[in-house]
């Protein structure tokens, strides 16, 4: 029986993994949705690239930092309880590049391929297992402070925070250091609009994040033991809440409308075991308005030239989703309790600082040594051809 559990487990989790890890061609194609044709396959490639960068890192080093144990042991010592660790490991790499999966969004059209790798190795290796520490492992005794102090830890069982405004966060930085695509914004600050290059690559990516999302949540449970419909079926409300929030609020915009269901399940995230799936529909309405609010604000108003909105999507909801989880979560509002909203708040804080501290200490190195951007020409060209020296459509011409 023992045997059975642990091969259970095992497959639990690999699946996860699996659905995960289908996330990131999401990721992908809804960037290669969004961006210009001229840069299409440096999308493809930096995601792809950055997965594997992101494994080794997290293999070698991040894992390490996070859960203090590494890979070095024999394989015999490795496939015990069926290799539950290394699915483990596996599992958690696939939230782990999630971070330059969402960057990669944010710094699209104008960033350098190779100085985006190196960040994105120490990313993964350092500053995002550090609170994944934190906040899964109890590192440093923040936790148990909490819950000494407030009666209850932060509560993010799926990462809105851990993940999503960790990444949010960071590209923040590494959009302001970058600065603008030239031609964005005028001098007297008029803006010129950059549209998307296909809708349906746009809307393909949204959908395979969108299902993948149910591992992602779903499967956080990390045991057959543990899972529960409750997640799943507040990620579907929460999913619902951001498509209509967005669909009303962005008046029928594709765009809006396909980021809703993201925005909607990365602010569900924190509190999916916790939440009745009217607190998660509530949530998810928040999270589409916040979105579209957000965007329009930092692109119109600010002149932040993040190309697919991820500080709003993951940064901002992913705040909001950490801080819901200590409203909804509430036994007061329907939920299961075991929560404190000013642990969910320290703890919302907590990480958006060492995103912010970490993205600028590594994004200002990297600027300051190697450069962040393409030169205007290479711009101008198009990452395809300026870096892969390819470009997507050959025959088709570039816009």
């Amino acid at each position: 029986m023992e045997a059975l559990q642990s091969g259970s487990d095992v497959l639990f989790v690999l699946l996860g993994a699996i659905m995960v890890l289908a996330m990131h061609a999401g990721f992908a194609f809804l960037e290669v949705g969004t961006v210009r044709k001229k840069n299409q396959v440096n999308a493809l490639v930096k995601i792809i690239g950055d997965f594997a960068v992101s494994t080794i890192a997290y293999f070698f080093v991040g894992y390490s930092v996070a859960y203090g144990m590494g890979f070095f042991e024999g394989a015999q010592t490795l496939s015990e309880k069926n290799g539950f660790e290394l699915v483990k490991f596996f599992f958690l790499l696939t939230f782990a590049a999630a971070i330059p999966a969402i960057i990669s969004g944010g710094i699209a059209e104008r960033a350098r391929f190779y100085p985006q790798l190196m960040a994105s190795f120490v990313l993964v290796g350092l500053v995002y297992p550090f609170f994944e520490g934190i906040t899964w492992n109890g590192a440093f005794g923040f936790q148990e402070w909490l819950e000494s102090r407030f009666g209850a830890g932060f509560h993010d069982f799926a990462g809105s925070i851990v993940v999503h405004a960790m990444g949010g966060w960071i590209a923040l930085v590494a959009v302001i250091f970058l600065g603008a695509r030239h031609g964005r914004y005028s001098k007297d600050g008029l803006m010129s609009a950059h549209p998307p290059s296909s809708i349906p690559f746009l809307a393909l990516g949204a959908w395979i994040l969108t299902v993948g999302w149910f591992g992602f949540n779903v499967m956080s449970a990390q045991s057959v033991e543990g899972v529960s419909g409750l997640v799943a079926v507040n990620s579907l409300m929460a999913m619902a809440g951001g498509v209509i929030a967005a669909l009303v609020i962005g008046k029928n915009d594709p765009g809006f409308v396909h980021n809703g269901p993201l925005a909607g399940l990365v602010a569900i995230c924190a509190g999916s075991d916790i939440m009745h799936p009217m607190g998660a529909l509530v949530t998810g309405l928040i999270a589409g308005g916040l979105f579209v609010w957000s965007f329009m604000l930092t692109q119109n108003k600010w002149k932040i030239d993040d190309v697919l909105g991820v500080w709003p999507l993951h940064g901002l909801c992913g705040v909001w989703g950490g801080l819901a989880a200590g409203i909804f979560g509430m036994e007061a509002l329907g939920g299961m309790g075991g929560v404190s909203f000013i642990s969910q708040l320290i703890g919302t804080l907590l990480g958006v600082s060492i995103a912010l501290i970490g993205g600028a200490i590594v994004y200002g190195i990297l600027k300051k040594t190697v450069g962040l951007r393409l030169t205007q020409e290479e711009e101008f060209n198009g990452a395809d051809l300026s870096i892969h020296k390819i470009s997507a459509e050959p025959t088709s011409t570039q816009s």
